[in-house]
């Protein structure tokens, strides 16, 4: 599936009445799922952001836009940040299985009924904009809505849709295709506008323009690079702040920004007392966060995504201004299915009762792959309680680097669960296929075979995330924290019994599998690595018994 993410900023964020007419608009249109909703008071501007197959995007970003015209008078409109129509700026973003080629090619479908059905002015930026001289958004939008007035009529500002006339209540909107960009905002102890600018002077890519020494002016660039950012008060905070797009955060994210920004602050006699988010963010950018501020403390990297994730929102100040709910701004988790999490989001006594129940599934699949899951947790542990032990300080980096594999192993493992479950549904699924007719056979055999083939494939997974984990938990069990070495060797019990546990479903399900030569294939390396797992977890637990015998008297 094509998906691309649309992420159009309203010149509304006080009248909700308003926002959530333009954003029925949005739930209107089928395959397409609302993301964020984010309105500003003080900035009097909403950033909404929302997924979906490309056709319908573009719909319902055609009738947000439209219904914002309908509602929204721009000749009324006041608010901190620059703007220039009611939509003031559409951006899609390619998510999955699209180019940024093809992606501009939408945004120039969208922008063209804008122009042509609403009536609208409309100008392409970034990738959907041939012209490298009218690209950028904040060239487009220099002088702002009082200002197009004027600008408008310039040959070199023609609409690239549209007429060529100002349109007083709906003003003018910039529709484009860009990478992914967050807006973040970088909270200041101060209320002088002039004194965030000169911050943001410091950190933005295009810096500022400082004297030659021959009465001409040279510019100074920033200290950040990929970075937009200007400075203002928000009444609404009663602070000032320095605002932020981060346009390319592989070069500068989030983490970087912030800690530049208190950088210069501090240089300049101010504070930052926390940072705001405008919109949504990657689940990577939180995760960066937190390991960049936990190596910064010579703590393990090695610890759940979800104490990653409150890491990162409390060294920047996430939650200052309002709470900070990870399950409503981090992108991947707005995307999650439930559904294919659901048994491991059942409590410990919900997951046995399941288990337990006539039902064929959960089974010992992915029973083995759970079993899997505690070896690699207690390995974890064991590696996390050795980076924090006292007086073994300068071995922290050592532990972190084995915690971090034991989470990966430990992730892996967690998401074969549901999946050993979903492959024996799967399989179910096409025994219920009809066979009435050739065609139907054919079509049955074959849905039987993929199933069984996929049925097959995940717990040999399991089997070597598993056997992988072991890595970990032998070295714990040599250099590891003394006092946790039997949570080692319950790992390797637990690792063991997750390999043959899973081997013994692989083989069950390669009985019925056609393709002779695959379930050979995996027959050998599976006894291989069911060989190997014995062997380590022998190994394993002789080192345990060798620090835990009773001293003989």
């Amino acid at each position: 599936m094509k998906l691309i993410e649309c992420v159009p900023n309203f010149s509304e964020g006080v009248n909700l009445h308003i926002i959530k007419q333009i954003t029925d608009e949005v739930e209107s249109v089928e395959g397409v799922r609302l993301l964020n909703v984010d309105p500003g008071k003080a900035t009097n501007r909403t950033v909404v952001t929302f997924v979906g197959e490309p056709d319908a995007v573009i719909q319902a970003a055609f009738l947000a836009i439209k219904k914002a015209g309908e509602l929204i008078d721009m000749s009324k409109h006041t608010g901190e940040h620059p703007r220039m129509g009611a939509t003031d700026v559409c951006p899609l973003i390619p998510i999955a299985n699209i180019s940024m080629e093809e992606t501009a090619e939408y945004a120039k479908k969208l922008a063209k009924r804008v122009g042509e059905e609403l009536g609208i002015p409309a100008y392409l930026y970034e990738y959907a904009q041939a012209d490298k001289s009218r690209s950028n958004l904040s060239v487009i939008r220099a002088g702002e809505y009082e200002g197009f007035f004027k600008k408008i009529k310039l040959p070199e500002w023609k609409p690239d849709f549209g007429p060529a006339e100002f349109d007083a209540k709906r003003g003018a909107t910039v529709i484009g295709a860009r990478d992914f960009l967050i807006a973040y905002n970088v909270n200041l102890n101060t209320t002088s506008t002039r004194r965030a600018n000169s911050i943001a002077f410091d950190v933005r890519e295009a810096g500022r323009m400082i004297p030659d020494g021959n009465g001409g002016k040279i510019n100074q660039p920033g200290s950040m690079k990929f970075v937009k950012a200007i400075g203002w008060y928000i009444e609404e905070y009663g602070i000032a702040q320095i605002s932020m797009n981060l346009t390319n955060i592989e070069v500068t994210p989030v983490h970087i920004a912030f800690d530049e920004v208190c950088t210069k602050a501090a240089e300049r006699g101010m504070r930052v007392t926390g940072s705001e988010l405008v919109g949504l963010i990657p689940l990577k950018s939180m995760l960066d966060a937190g390991k960049y501020f936990l190596m910064k403390q010579q703590r393990s990297i090695g610890v759940s995504e979800k104490e990653l994730i409150k890491i990162a929102i409390k060294s920047m100040g996430l939650d200052e201004l309002a709470p900070f709910k990870p399950e409503e701004r981090i992108i991947e988790y707005l995307l999650k299915d439930a559904s294919q999490s659901k048994l491991v989001s059942m409590t410990l006594t919900g997951f046995a009762d399941e288990t337990a129940s006539e039902s064929p599934a959960p089974g010992g699949g992915s029973i083995s792959a759970y079993a899997g899951v505690l070896g690699a947790s207690l390995a974890t542990m064991v590696a996390n309680l050795s980076s924090h032990k006292k007086g073994w300080d300068n071995r922290w980096k050592e532990f972190s680097d084995w915690a971090e594999k034991g989470q990966q192993y430990k992730d892996e493992l967690i998401k074969l669960v549901d999946l050993d479950t979903a492959a024996f549904n799967k399989i179910m699924e096409g025994f219920s296929l009809p066979k009435a007719t050739d065609e139907e056979k054919a079509a049955r055999d074959k849905a039987i075979q993929d199933a069984t083939k996929y049925a097959i494939e995940i717990p040999f997974k399991v089997m070597q995330a598993a056997h992988g984990s072991l890595t970990v938990i032998k070295a714990m069990a040599e250099v590891g924290n003394p006092n946790s070495v039997t949570d080692a060797g319950v790992a390797a019990l637990c690792a063991r019994t997750a390999v043959l546990g899973a081997f013994m479903n692989v083989k069950i399900n390669a009985s019925g599998y056609k393709d002779k030569a695959f379930v050979d294939a995996v027959m050998e390396y599976g006894t291989e690595l069911e060989q190997k797992t014995i062997e380590l977890e022998s190994e394993i637990i002789a080192i345990v018994n060798s620090k835990i015998s009773p001293p003989t008297p």
